[in-house]
């Protein structure tokens, strides 16, 4: 098929392209669908295009069923304070509130990101302008009508260096630019934040159109807006969330207990399809699998967020679970400090990467649904991933520590937190491996509660990450100079100009050139050892419908009814 693309017809002027390379089989469906609706495309119109040059019913052939109404869903979770939605570092918390409060996009468990409260986007041809089109009838719980003041005031709020939002590692290279507090720190340097690079960055153009104007290009603007901390708040609370606050979404909160209980009962004036469940429960089952295992088989909860590994046998047996398996770019790496000694120098970092095999690792931790990594952070379900294996080398590693001044190799600690069993699992057979290439590593494992009041501190620490549909996602978040996460605290400007370049690129292959030498910088002097890569096992009652898994294991209870 010829697809032409002229002015004033609203497609992007690099849809053609796509298409061209989709009928050349240059890419797969899948990443012209992704590519083609952050350009602005429908994904109704996206996948027609699809259908007609690959043939087939891409859509899916999914039976048609009216939902029922009534019932009470019951998944085990933790229940942590979810009182400051903008700064969640983990999906369980905005699992709770995403009930409640929407997104203005939604990225799809296929990858593909639609309009959620937003009507439509449109970035402009180099990508540094992104005009954002906000539904007319969505109505806040309270009654209000969700406007641009509504969205301006959320995304400056996002980008705020004083709230320490992680959305700001995904904006900063496109609107923020760095400026000097006017302090120094301990060594007399200039201490850094951020501001927006000009005053326009973020652009009320009328009462349902916001306009977001970069200083670069960036392609995944529509999926940097469904990151998880990016929960769309009114702005008569004030940036914080609970029982009583003001939603879009299908559900409100009405019980809030924190390390036990969040209940959410549905709006009767929701202004989308469904709710069809009357109430969402999350139920906290603390870390012991034994407990979730228990639960789960004597019907107190009707799902598990996050199934642990070790339960994964007894779960299969249960004849009343459905196990929806998903392939992910969840992972768990063990970052260094670039700033402590001894991880300071590069070569020491090397060295702990040589000292891996990932391969027996992925097993040993997280068996037939581990795969191995290769230290770099991108993912094979990533389309910019090369496939760049970093093989065990001992005696390289030994090298490499003479090198920097280790002849004798090292002593180092490792922080991990008990919970899940595979986390220190994976530790433990790393630090047989370290030892072998005279890296002596004492493994902490501390309780969970514990870990998570010394994680940001300590040099050396096991980190899980959840999934992003895209690997320079992912990059910007963990790696990028200065963000919130950046937990490393790694620094190389050759990194972030990559990471830059990279996010303006539509050619997949392009793109994939870019992040290609990124990952060749992060093996070569990157701040992590990572093992594996996660697949997903998601626990659910057979007759509850509409759920469908996400890889990075989100929940839209709007869509989910009783089969009973």
């Amino acid at each position: 098929m010829t697809f032409r693309s002229g002015k004033g017809d609203g497609y992007h002027p690099e849809i053609p392209g796509l298409v061209e390379q989709l009928e050349k089989r240059r890419i797969g469906r899948r990443d012209f669908l992704r590519t083609a609706t952050l350009l602005g495309m429908s994904a109704g119109t996206a996948y027609a295009i699809a259908g007609k040059v690959m043939g087939g019913d891409l859509i899916g052939a999914a039976q048609a069923q009216t939902p029922k109404k009534g019932g009470v869903l019951r998944i085990g979770a933790r229940v942590p304070a979810v009182d400051n939605p903008a700064t969640f570092s983990w999906v369980y918390d905005s699992n709770v509130v995403r009930q409640a409060n929407d997104y203005l996009t939604r990225t799809r468990n296929d990858g593909i990101t639609v309009p959620i409260l937003l009507e439509s986007w449109e970035p402009s041809e180099d990508l540094k302008t992104w005009t954002l089109r906000l539904r007319k009838d969505v109505k806040w719980s309270n009654g209000d009508s969700l406007n641009a003041e509504h969205i301006v005031w959320n995304i400056k709020r996002w980008v705020d260096p004083n709230v320490g939002s992680s959305v700001l590692g995904l904006l900063q290279g496109f609107m923020l630019k760095e400026v000097e507090t006017g302090e120094k720190d301990e060594a007399g340097n200039p201490k850094m934040t951020t501001e927006l690079w000009d005053a326009n960055a973020i652009e009320q153009v009328d009462d349902y159109t916001i306009r977001l104007n970069g200083q670069s290009s960036t392609l995944a603007m529509p999926e940097n807006l469904f990151h998880y901390p990016a929960l769309v708040l009114h702005p008569k609370d004030e940036g914080k969330w609970g029982v009583g606050s003001i939603g879009t979404g299908a559900f409100e909160p009405v019980e809030i207990e924190v390390g036990k209980k969040a209940v959410l009962k549905a709006r009767a004036d929701y202004w989308g399809e469904g709710p069809f469940l009357d109430e969402v429960q999350f139920i906290d089952l603390g870390d012991d699998p034994a407990t979730k295992l228990a639960a789960l088989a004597s019907k107190q909860v009707d799902g598990l967020y996050d199934a642990d590994i070790k339960i994964y046998p007894s779960v299969q047996k249960l004849d009343h679970v459905e196990l929806h398996k998903i392939n992910t770019a969840q992972t768990a790496v063990a970052r260094m400090k670039v700033g402590a000694k001894p991880f300071d120098d590069p070569r020491v970092r090397k060295a702990m990467r040589l000292a891996i095999d990932c391969e027996a690792v992925s097993k040993i931790a997280y068996g037939e649904l581990g795969t191995p990594a290769q230290h770099h952070h991108v993912s094979p379900v990533h389309a910019e991933f090369t496939d760049m294996p970093m093989p065990r080398d001992v005696e390289a590693a030994k090298k490499l520590l003479a090198e920097a001044g280790h002849p004798d190799g090292i002593d180092v600690e490792l922080h991990a937190k008990k919970d899940p069993d595979w986390e220190p699992t994976a530790c433990q057979a790393m630090v047989q491996q370290w030892a072998e290439a005279g890296i002596r590593v004492k493994l902490t494992v501390l309780p969970s509660a514990q870990y998570w009041d010394v994680w940001t501190q300590v040099p050396f620490g096991f980190t899980v990450w959840t999934h992003r549909p895209l690997g320079i996602m992912v990059l910007g978040l963990a790696y990028r100079t200065g963000v919130p996460w950046n937990e490393s605290d790694y620094a190389n400007p050759k990194f972030d100009e990559l990471l830059t370049k990279a996010e303006g690129i539509v050619d997949i292959e392009a793109r994939r050139a870019v992040v290609k030498e990124i990952e060749t910088l992060m093996q070569e002097d990157g701040p992590i050892v990572q093992p594996l890569w996660r697949q997903s096992y998601q626990p659910f009652d057979k007759q509850l419908k509409g759920y469908e898994p996400h890889p990075t294991e989100y929940y839209f209870c709007e869509n989910m009814w009783w089969d009973k």
